[in-house]
């Protein structure tokens, strides 16, 4: 079955930027529908970034411009880079990934059978 791994999260001030990275196994990552969540405290989880496996991408409002959602063919990882970070990005932060041939609503967390563990971001201003 599909396994996946998030790489530890971090800290960083405002306008900094941050990668993280989940290292797929079980399956290679280019044929997954894949995404990245993220859960506040208090809050409802909420996508942040989705990509098909065509390749389709997706960002939330609150991101587009700012992280880009991405695969490592060679490592099998599922990657996000963040940039221009803001308090309001500080959240943990879940990969996720999918075998289905495609995905309606690829920003419902329904939709992905595997998950990470997570990982925290923190932003302080």
């Amino acid at each position: 079955s599909v396994r996946l791994v998030n790489s530890p999260g971090g800290s960083v001030q405002a306008g900094g930027s941050l990668r993280l990275s989940c290292v797929v196994s079980g399956f290679t990552v280019d044929v997954l529908s894949v995404a990245w969540f993220r859960q506040a405290p208090g809050q409802q989880r909420e996508g942040v970034a989705t990509q098909g496996r065509f390749g389709d991408t997706n960002y939330a409002d609150s991101v587009k411009g700012r992280f880009t959602i991405s695969r490592d063919s060679a490592k099998n990882t599922l990657d996000l880079q963040m940039s221009n970070l803001k308090p309001e990005d500080t959240a943990m932060y879940y990969c996720a990934a999918d075998g289905t041939w495609t995905i309606p609503n690829p920003f419902a967390g329904a939709s992905y059978n595997y998950w990470g563990q997570g990982t925290q971001v923190t932003v302080s201003s």
